[in-house]
């Protein structure tokens, strides 16, 4: 059982990629009566009762994707994310049924709890992660809990920021990063310039072409040699020596890609949000909603766990 946290602690939730891990790994569905699966949920909540015991933070939030394939993404570069379209239309992400009809539950369950679930009009729960760590930092440590290398760019060893990544060892064994690892992996000694690294490289799982003929080791390089990717590109225009041959026309080539590829990678840190207590909840806000939930859906186990872990009464 948590106590209260002796110091404080942010723990940011990017909430749909734990309940996408949690309906892919918990292969129990489990279905109630009327038929609908369970594996999501309970997997979910499972996950933050993890979490919160080992990070056992002062400040919690599920991040939510009120937009997950934002207008200014897409103006910017088109082909953001347009691989994960339903066919036929241009904002609905492609989703397995058994676990679009679990989202609404597990939203209130965490609502239930008391736990903030925050999201932005137009924005990405990447968004809403990147304006939060820029409201708090220095004023306390950030964990931001998620399996997107994406969100490498906000480590900041200096503001006590990491990234507990999920996608190798899975929650309970999550990796924390920091500025050291973002060294050994990738080559870049920043979580700005992992940012950099990221736009030259590109990234097939987001639509975004990169530069042709530069991967990670070469575009580590690249940004360590010019300080960013904004030094690169002065030091092209510059007619700088060492950009030369096939490397200098794939670059001049992905120019017009360079100018919008910060608009698509960078989160924003000024998504409007609501001003409520971030502060882990100290009683339920709505026992009697998750107890129906509990009744439901056959939670008692998943929710007993993370009462225990917030040290909460039902």
């Amino acid at each position: 059982m948590s106590s209260a946290p002796s110091v404080q602690r942010l723990l940011l939730l990017d909430t749909a990629s734990l309940y996408f891990r949690a309906y892919f790994g918990v292969k129990d569905p489990r279905e109630t009566p009327e038929g609908t699966p369970t594996n999501a949920v309970r997997g979910f909540l499972d996950m933050v009762a993890t979490l919160s015991t080992r990070f056992n933070p002062s400040h919690l939030v599920a991040c939510w994707d009120n937009s997950w394939r934002p207008d200014f993404r897409v103006q910017a570069i088109p082909s953001y994310k347009s691989h994960r379209l339903v066919k036929g239309t241009q904002d609905k992400e492609e989703a397995p049924p058994g676990l679009e009809v679990q989202v609404p539950i597990i939203r209130r369950a965490l609502e239930s709890f008391g736990i903030p679930v925050l999201g932005s009009d137009g924005y990405e729960a990447d968004d809403v992660i990147g304006t939060l760590t820029a409201q708090h930092h220095g004023r306390m440590p950030v964990s931001v809990v998620t399996g997107d290398r994406d969100l490498f760019q906000l480590v900041d060893d200096e503001a006590d920021i990491a990234v507990v990544y999920t996608a190798r060892a899975g929650v309970r064994d999550a990796e924390v990063i920091r500025q050291e690892d973002l060294a050994s992996r990738y080559g870049v000694s920043t979580g700005a310039a992992y940012a950099d690294m990221a736009m030259l490289r590109g990234d097939s799982s987001d639509g975004l072409p990169g530069v042709k003929g530069i991967g990670d080791k070469t575009a580590a390089q690249l940004i360590t040699t010019y300080g960013s990717l904004a030094g690169l590109r002065e030091a092209l225009a510059a007619g700088d020596p060492a950009i030369k041959g096939t490397r200098r026309t794939n670059l001049d080539a992905a120019s017009a890609y360079l100018d919008v590829a910060p608009l698509v990678v960078h989160v924003a840190h000024d998504a409007p949000l609501p001003d409520v207590p971030l502060t882990v909840p100290r009683e339920l806000a709505d026992p009697e909603t998750l107890a129906q939930l509990v009744a439901a859906y056959d939670l008692g186990s998943p929710v007993g766990r993370l009462l225990q872990a917030l040290d909460l009464q039902p």
